[in-house]
């Protein structure tokens, strides 16, 4: 791909080396250019990529923008259309002799094979996930007990941050009882009691990179975040049983030359024998790297073909409304020898 123009922070930072909330990339040939404003010039000089061009904009990016399309004159360039609004698109293309292509997530699809230093990052952001996890699960065995959810997600958050050395990947999900039925539930004023089934969602962002990680747990005197667990009601130790061994079938199915939607069917099949279809609603799993969701989809319309260093999550749940739900997640990344958890 030879010209294209990207807003995207993640997809900028990708390229670029640095990236912030008011930016233009245009790659035109062997130039790239990093327009942006006076705000960012300094930091950006400093921190992009040795072929990347700073342009401080002393008007708007898009007409700095359109200033060097003129210029170089291409004949046709690509651009994603999740990028732009219906308006910035319009003036940036407007009585240009340029043919702009259409093609949606063209950066996700360059970024879908992490290289060998990219997965050293996401090794390493896992492993501070997981860490911060049995943090969390340390503070809640001493302080839990009578805490909100609404107070346990605000020291969550502080815990995951690791005094703003670590970013979030998203915002934590944490929940109890029933609200583990919302897949994404919002913090509640709902209290953790002793007995309760606590769901974590969360992850960090490491030199921008995400983990992901899902833990379904009961709030007893052996509090951990293990995939381990005892529930204080046989449904539930039912519930989870059937999820682990889902997400066990399908991290088995991961091996190069499998499709996407065979590792969803493998989770998704074997939670419907048991009798709960309607209560596994989402997809298995999603790309991760830079975005929290990137490509491969792992879903069951999926044909995408699993390659080596593909990184995605692998996250069955059932969820039964107004009672509780389970969620168990791992990223992992395809290998040679099938997936390895990161």
């Amino acid at each position: 791909m030879k010209n294209y123009i990207l807003r995207d922070e993640n997809a900028v930072f990708f390229e670029c080396g640095y990236s912030c909330d008011n930016e233009i990339l245009l790659v035109l040939g062997d130039n790239k250019f990093f327009i942006t404003d006076a705000r960012y010039g300094i930091e950006a000089s400093e921190l992009v990529k040795p072929n990347v061009n700073v342009v401080v904009a002393d008007k708007s990016l898009i007409a700095h923008t359109r200033m060097l399309l003129r210029k170089f004159s291409p004949k046709s360039i690509v651009y994603d259309p999740n990028d732009f609004s219906v308006a910035a698109f319009s003036e940036i293309s407007k009585n240009l002799r340029i043919n702009f292509i259409k093609k949606a997530y063209f950066s996700k699809q360059k970024r879908v094979i992490k290289s060998k230093d990219e997965l050293e990052i996401l090794r390493a952001a896992a492993r501070f996930g997981a860490e911060c996890f049995d943090e969390f699960a340390q503070f809640v065995r001493k302080n839990g007990e009578g805490m909100s959810e609404k107070e346990l997600h605000y020291n969550a958050t502080l815990i995951f941050k690791r005094k703003n050395t670590l970013g979030l990947s998203f915002d934590p999900i944490v929940a109890i009882n029933e609200n583990a039925a919302k897949a994404h539930a919002l913090p509640s004023e709902k209290k953790l009691k002793f007995g309760d089934l606590l769901l974590l969602d969360a992850g960090v962002k490491y030199q921008r990179y995400c983990s992901d990680r899902t833990r379904t747990t009961c709030f007893d005197e052996n509090f951990n975040f293990s995939k381990k667990q005892n529930f204080k009601t046989a449904k539930q130790n039912e519930i989870y049983a059937i999820v682990l061994k889902a997400q066990e079938l399908a991290i088995d199915a991961i091996k190069i030359g499998a499709s996407a939607k065979d590792v969803d069917l493998a989770a998704r099949d074997y939670i419907a024998s048991c009798g709960y279809a309607k209560e596994f609603f989402h997809s298995t799993g999603h790309g991760v790297g830079v975005d929290i969701h990137e490509l491969p989809n792992i879903n069951a319309r999926s044909n995408v073909v699993l390659e080596k260093g593909m990184v995605f999550s692998v996250e069955p749940g059932i969820y039964i409304a107004n009672e509780f739900g389970v969620r168990i997640e791992d990223v992992v990344v395809v290998g040679e020898n099938g997936a390895e958890i990161l």
